[in-house]
């Protein structure tokens, strides 16, 4: 196999793609898929014309994934924006890809991020943010799970554990992200809660219920976010509230705690306040130290540090959040509110206009944009 033959041709390969009217992403995946492709086939049968090969192979996965981006979408429009309560229907195909893309012979996380991209529908970026690494580092992922998987016989399906981490991290782009997904990975974790009797499958769906119970007072009218504080709670779907608790408190009683089910426990905890004053911010600090001790995720400590500053006071929280590692996403933004609650509205100006050029999406920089601007005007 020339390495160096197929790097030479990739960007001849993709511009091809480009003229041709695939959009740049698209083009780099599907070139990416026949070099994956090259490695399997061309040790035994190599090409007589080797930039032909990769241009065929590479359109013919282009219009692949274009057919199955479709068809995705199409299945999102059939959802109802509102998920209907109760039981659901038997597992879908879309479910059973979930399982079999989460196949054995891959690890966990290189699982996720190969039924992210093929079945989920998300962009290799999108992934590597979920992921907390470069998107170069996720596409060299991804391209080693195509390869591991390419031949392989799909007969046994992969554990629940991962598909869970898959539904968890398509309804998370579909709530905060730029694709709608948030319905439809509720409708499969409905499917998989009626399939499979396990306390962890019902946690992430009381999760979901929970944080989709808000979606409605999350957006103002000019499309601006509304921070959970000053969310107009009447407009939280009560029905959502009360299954998502029920759903919740079964799986609890169990007593076979997973992070899914302690996510799931701050949330009720916030839904249950009927004011933001009222929030009991010590039982939260305390199912943040549960989701610790089970994850030990970055991500869970900067929210501990946040819940703390509103439990114990805002140095505490900053004391806290002093310990994590500044890069984290949404770390700087954390630092600006704290600041704001301590009294320091110079440092949290700073700290808002800063966090607003790390923003993940247009939504929250215009967010904290707004926010810096506010404490400006002082």
């Amino acid at each position: 196999m020339d390495e160096a033959l197929l790097r030479g041709l990739t960007p001849s390969v993709l511009a091809i793609l480009v003229r041709r009217g695939a959009d740049f992403a698209a083009a780099e995946d599907a070139v990416q898929d026949a070099l994956v492709e090259a490695v399997r086939v061309w040790p035994a049968d190599p090409p007589r014309d080797a930039k032909g090969w990769l241009v065929t192979v590479a359109w013919r996965k282009f219009l692949d994934a274009t057919r199955a981006d479709t068809s995705r979408r199409r299945r999102e429009d059939r959802v109802e924006e509102e998920p209907a309560p109760g039981p659901a229907p038997a597992l879908d195909d879309t479910l059973q890809l979930y399982f079999l893309c989460a196949h054995p012979s891959l690890t966990p996380s290189s699982a996720v991020a190969l039924t992210l991209r093929a079945v989920g529908g998300l962009t290799t970026r999108q992934i590597a943010e979920a992921y907390l690494v470069p998107e170069a580092t996720m596409a060299q992922r991804i391209s080693r799970a195509k390869r591991t998987v390419s031949g392989v016989r799909f007969e046994q399906p992969g554990d629940v554990a991962t598909v869970l981490r898959v539904l968890y991290l398509v309804f998370n782009e579909g709530y905060s992200g730029d694709v709608d997904l948030a319905a439809e990975a509720i409708r499969l974790t409905r499917q998989l809660a009626t399939a499979i009797d396990h306390p962890e499958v019902a946690g992430l769906l009381a999760l979901m219920l929970l944080h989709h119970a808000r979606r409605p007072a999350r957006t103002a009218p000019d499309g601006g976010l509304v921070p959970l504080a000053a969310q107009d709670r009447g407009r939280w779907d009560t029905g959502l509230i009360a299954e998502g608790v029920v759903i919740l408190q079964a799986a609890l009683a169990r007593d076979r705690l997973g992070e899914f089910q302690a996510q799931a426990a701050v949330a009720a905890l916030h839904a249950d306040a009927r004011t933001a004053e009222e929030t009991d911010w010590v039982q939260i600090v305390e199912w943040y130290d549960e989701l610790v001790r089970l994850t030990d995720n970055p991500i869970v400590r900067l929210n501990r540090a946040v819940a703390l500053g509103e439990a114990d006071g805002p140095h505490a929280g900053l004391a806290a959040l002093a310990e994590l590692d500044a890069a984290l996403p949404r770390h700087t933004a954390a630092a600006a509110y704290l600041h704001e609650r301590a009294g320091d509205p110079a440092t949290a100006a700073r700290l808002y206009t800063e966090a607003a050029t790390q923003a993940p999406n247009l939504a929250e920089r215009t967010h904290l944009t707004r926010q810096a601007a506010r404490l400006n005007k002082r």
